[in-house]
């Protein structure tokens, strides 16, 4: 994992244009694993109506009260854009002060943005070194990186999320900020081989060198993943001396997901 600069925390933003293609899921295990490696993990939770990283968080802390156990549990901010249009620019202030202290305290900081746009959207992915978009096995999602022919795999339009991606790539060359490190992973998809999984994973691979971002498998839609989010805990945990909770065939598979994954994004 490599950072801007020996002082500056490597920054992660988990962003797609779209709700429901398990942004949070992904964030909390890949900060469980980061810090089950020694780093010191810092997220900032930007979905602050739904909240659902800061309720995993907030459940992961309550388990660890009521069963005595210690799991790691990264420092966790939480922004909910307001609704006064007069306090924006004081909410932007607030955040990049935020963002700029943590990059002196932690080794990486990853930020959960909303699935749908607006000013907190916008500035997180300003700050990343390294942004991964989750999207599911669905034209609807593939929809907001490439219009394409189903019938022939054609390109026909850049999705809106791909233009906006675009436009943040200039902004950062202008700053001088290294190339962004983007990620597109197939995130929540059928344990089941599908054709149309299949074309959407295709189309996908060869956007990628048309776009600029990488492309990989993610976490496949497991009931584990939600159940364990009402304890907060990840597959990671499951093993934990104090836990020692019996994994079976499903769990070692997400547990393998996750390594395959966090070595995708983070080397």
């Amino acid at each position: 994992m490599t950072q801007n600069n020996l002082n500056s925390a490597h920054i992660i933003v988990i962003g797609n244009e779209k709700g429901g293609t398990g942004k949070s899921t992904i964030a909390m295990h890949l900060a469980v694993k980061l810090m089950m490696e020694k780093y010191q993990i810092a997220v900032i939770d930007l979905d602050g109506h739904q909240g659902s990283l800061s309720k995993y968080i907030e459940n992961r802390r309550i388990f660890c009260e009521n069963n005595n156990v210690v799991l790691p549990i990264p420092l966790h901010y939480r922004f909910e854009p307001t609704t006064d249009y007069s306090q924006i620019s004081s909410e932007l202030q607030n955040l990049d002060k935020t963002i700029k202290d943590l990059s002196q305290k932690v080794d990486a900081i990853i930020i959960d943005t909303p699935g749908h746009k607006n000013y907190l959207f916008e500035a997180a992915h300003k700050y990343a070194d390294t942004l991964i978009t989750p999207i599911t096995d669905s034209f609807i999602d593939l929809n907001s990186i490439a219009d394409i022919d189903p019938a022939n795999g054609q390109l026909k339009n850049p999705g809106h999320y791909a233009n906006f991606i675009w436009e943040i790539k200039k902004q950062l060359a202008s700053q001088g900020k290294p190339y962004l490190n983007w990620i597109v992973c197939g995130n929540k998809t059928s344990t089941l081989r599908s054709r149309n999984k299949n074309f959407i994973f295709e189309v996908l691979t060869k956007l990628g060198k048309l776009y600029g971002f990488r492309f990989c498998t993610g976490l496949k839609d497991r009931v584990i993943y939600r159940e364990l989010f009402l304890d907060g805990i990840t597959v990671l945990d499951m093993q934990h001396e104090a836990l020692k909770r019996k994994m079976n065939v499903s769990h070692l598979a997400a547990k393998l997901e996750i390594k395959e994954l966090a070595e995708f994004i983070c080397p």
